[in-house]
């Protein structure tokens, strides 16, 4: 791995990756590809939708996460009759003070795991974009930040829909990239199964030292100076474009989206520890990032996805000249 200007990192920079990777495999057993994911997801500052079946290891995922990273942790299970003031806060009257105090809600944490989303109503899920987008919210027209290494992970239940608001395209457009865990492989079952014998918890990342939101912002701030050429910026927005002119694509990517995907592509580099953006790193973070909000059908977001990047001619790179 190199930092952004192509100096060697630090070794605390590697050491910090690794334990958020670590951490997270032991949280998520057998699901490398999807931990890179979430990886790539937090160092570009993103926040990440999840669909899929309940438990498969959502809120352990989160609860790593939070460990890890020494952040403070919360969860809201979003259902019908919760208000936007469960989850920014309110303000109440003190009656010794004889004034208003700001009592703050779950958003207030370092980790939010919004619980099957798509359960809040409209104007709760609403309460969440201007912390999602801006890292703030307000209330009675006075503002509170949040914590400027915040991350959302929601998740929605793709198998029930009775009673759910679909999420709106403003909203999911918040979101860095959707992904699905899937079910675990039968020798990493076994060896969960092995490992909650004796243990009531499930612990995984409580011996880690944490990462600490300084290095989690030195390390989001080198991902963001990962170099981008002409070539692959170029390759972005004809990917962009072709988005917006398939048959099957009812909401073509917004240039916030695009934005979104250069940024995961340079956490992706990052990750596999290069100091710049190649068209691999844009096709690997594409799936995720499209599923999310172009309005495709699940059944057929592979496939539409897949003839996307295969109407974009990818960019080859000239040879070097010998001397």
């Amino acid at each position: 791995m190199t930092e952004a200007n192509g100096a060697p990192p630090v070794e605390a920079d590697r050491q910090a990756v690794e334990a958020i990777r670590s951490a997270l495999n032991d949280a998520l057993r057998g699901k490398a590809a999807v931990i890179e994911h979430v990886l790539a997801c937090l160092l570009a500052r993103g926040h990440l939708l999840i669909e899929d079946l309940p438990g498969l290891g959502k809120t352990t995922l989160a609860k790593a996460m939070a460990r890890v990273l020494g952040g403070r942790f919360a969860r809201v299970q979003c259902t019908p009759d919760l208000l936007p003031g469960d989850i920014t806060g309110f303000r109440v009257f003190d009656q010794k003070t004889r004034e208003f105090e700001f009592l703050p809600g779950p958003v207030f944490a370092d980790v939010l795991l919004a619980d099957e989303i798509n359960r809040a109503t409209p104007r709760t899920q609403s309460a969440l974009l201007e912390a999602m987008a801006e890292r703030q919210v307000t209330v009675d027209s006075v503002r509170h930040v949040l914590s400027d290494t915040f991350f959302v992970i929601a998740t929605q239940n793709p198998a029930e829909q009775h009673g759910t608001y679909p999420l709106p395209e403003a909203q999911l457009d918040r979101f860095a990239m959707k992904l699905r865990i899937g079910y675990p492989g039968r020798d990493d079952e076994l060896a969960m199964l092995a490992a909650a014998v004796g243990s009531a918890d499930d612990g995984s990342a409580d011996q880690v030292e944490p990462v600490g939101h300084a290095r989690l912002r030195a390390l989001q701030g080198q991902v963001a100076g990962v170099a981008v050429g002409p070539m692959v910026a170029e390759y972005l927005v004809d990917l962009a474009a072709a988005t917006r002119g398939h048959r099957q694509v009812t909401l073509g990517l917004s240039p916030r989206g695009l934005l979104t995907w250069q940024r995961l592509a340079q956490a992706h580099a990052f990750l596999d520890g290069r100091a710049f953006v190649t068209p691999d790193d844009v096709q690997a973070v594409a799936r995720p990032v499209l599923d999310v909000r172009l309005g495709i059908e699940p059944e057929a977001a592979g496939r539409v996805v897949s003839e996307i990047l295969d109407a974009v001619p990818v960019p080859v790179y000239p040879k070097a000249r010998r001397a």
